[in-house]
């Protein structure tokens, strides 16, 4: 063999002897990557308090087991599942009020879903059984879906929101679920703030520049009619919001003109006259101010009224004569309100034999009061008797819909004609209304009367 062959020959080995040892560490590589991953381990998966389980209710859902995974929880007669972040080294956890569609009892089973590197695990537990007692799942449990995270948002673009709306619901009460949607740069963080109520709330991409998110009410929320709500998208170092202005109840019904003064038909022998009635949008979402008109005896006298979003008051010397009222507004929905009625004022006093006289001292119709005792003192003929009602009508979330007697009561005035009593709700409620009916009698006479009193906020 000569010296080029043996040269060939040297050089095969070399490369036979090199591939088979790439050969060996890519084999070694390939055995080592497929061994198993272990799956994850979930030691407790619980809820807390337990058996509260009515609309409004606030729930806490932990998750103990591996860390840095992916939990979940999933029970039955709720249709949402709930995923937990880890918020320390194997401790997921989240926050839920119960809705009014939920349907949660003690047995209601829970399961607890902890994915780790592709490998996932459950556990099933009563609803109401407590931390420590959840049983392991079938072995053959679905993995929890990837999450998608949402496209970056672009750089230049500058942050706008478009449009910011509410699913409305038929009443603000514990349990009802409010469902906010944002439009805007898409690749965003979106989320909503309820003033007083919830901040920063989280809101879903659910397609490219439109959010999702909701509120479940709870108990003690307080729901008052210039409700401050912002939606609110974020992205590198910028951010724009928008104030919600929208209802957010269901409004089919106009409102109501009530509690007329003077009464339809009254005579009026005195003056000055005080003409005033109140706003009722009993579930709606309230008066609009702007759009009220009074018009009396076919001069508009909007201009020199006080209009609230409870009442409107005018107060004038008449001269004797027949004068009909005519108000008309909307609420804040666009329902429509008319109310006509008719009052007269005397050419002069009528005689006080045929009269028994009823008015009030203190506090003013319409006038605001605190929360503690309220006292009402009036005048009347000496000796008379004068039988008292007190209606309270709060309109406001955990007590919309109120409508109840909270005072019934006789006095007799003094012998200068003089008369109080006092009152005091069980809870003030901010915003209520009172409507307080007083009838005076005497002999054969009887005289009455009816005072509006409103809880400050």
């Amino acid at each position: 063999m000569n010296f080029t062959k043996r040269l060939h020959a040297f050089s095969l080995c070399l490369l036979l002897s090199g591939g088979m040892t790439g050969f060996a560490e890519v084999a070694h590589a390939k055995k080592k990557a497929s061994a198993p991953v272990p799956a994850p381990q979930i030691d407790n998966a619980y809820a807390s308090p337990l058996n509260q389980f009515t609309p409004g209710s606030e729930l806490t859902f932990t998750v103990e087991g591996t860390p840095n995974g992916k939990a979940s929880i999933r029970i039955a007669g709720m249709r949402r599942v709930l995923n937990l972040p880890e918020i320390e080294k194997g401790i997921y956890t989240t926050d839920y009020t119960i809705s009014s569609s939920d349907r949660l009892t003690a047995s209601s089973m829970l399961r607890a879903t902890l994915s780790v590197r592709g490998r996932s695990s459950a556990f099933n537990a009563p609803l109401g059984s407590g931390a420590g007692s959840a049983a392991p799942a079938p072995a053959a449990a679905a993995a929890i879906p990837a999450v998608v995270a949402a496209p970056a948002a672009p750089r230049a673009a500058a942050l706008s929101v478009q449009k910011f709306t509410v699913t409305p619901v038929a009443a603000i009460e514990p349990g009802a679920e409010l469902k906010f949607t944002l439009s805007g740069t898409p690749g965003a963080k979106a989320s909503f703030t309820i003033d007083g109520i919830a901040r920063n709330v989280a809101m879903q991409e659910t397609r490219p520049g439109q959010y999702e998110g909701a509120y479940t009410i709870r108990r003690l929320d307080h729901f008052p009619a210039n409700l401050n709500i912002v939606g609110t998208i974020e992205a590198n170092g910028q951010s724009s919001n928008q104030r919600l202005n929208q209802a957010l109840v269901v409004d089919a019904k106009p409102p109501v003109i009530k509690n007329l003064s003077p009464r339809e038909n009254e005579v009026v022998s005195t003056n000055p006259v005080l003409v005033s009635a109140t706003f009722d949008d009993a579930g709606g979402v309230g008066i609009d101010t702007r759009t009220i008109r009074i018009v009396l005896n076919g001069l508009d006298i909007t201009s020199n009224s006080t209009i609230t979003p409870q009442f409107f008051t005018y107060r004038a010397d008449l001269r004797a004569g027949t004068y009909p009222v005519d108000v008309s507004g909307k609420d804040m929905a666009g329902n429509t309100v008319n109310r006509r009625w008719v009052f007269s004022v005397a050419a002069q006093a009528a005689p006080v034999t045929t009269v028994l006289p009823l008015l009030i001292v203190s506090p003013a119709n319409n006038a605001q009061v605190g929360s503690g005792a309220i006292e009402v003192r009036g005048r009347s003929a000496a000796d008379a008797k004068v039988d008292v009602e007190v209606q309270a009508i709060a309109q406001i979330a955990g007590f919309f819909g109120l409508n109840q007697r909270i005072f019934s009561h006789s006095v007799r005035a003094d012998a200068n004609g003089n008369f109080a009593f006092t009152f005091q709700p069980q809870i003030a409620v901010p915003g209520a209304r009172y409507e307080i009916s007083m009838t005076a009698s005497k002999a054969e006479l009887t005289k009455e009367l009816k005072l509006v009193l409103f809880q400050q906020k």
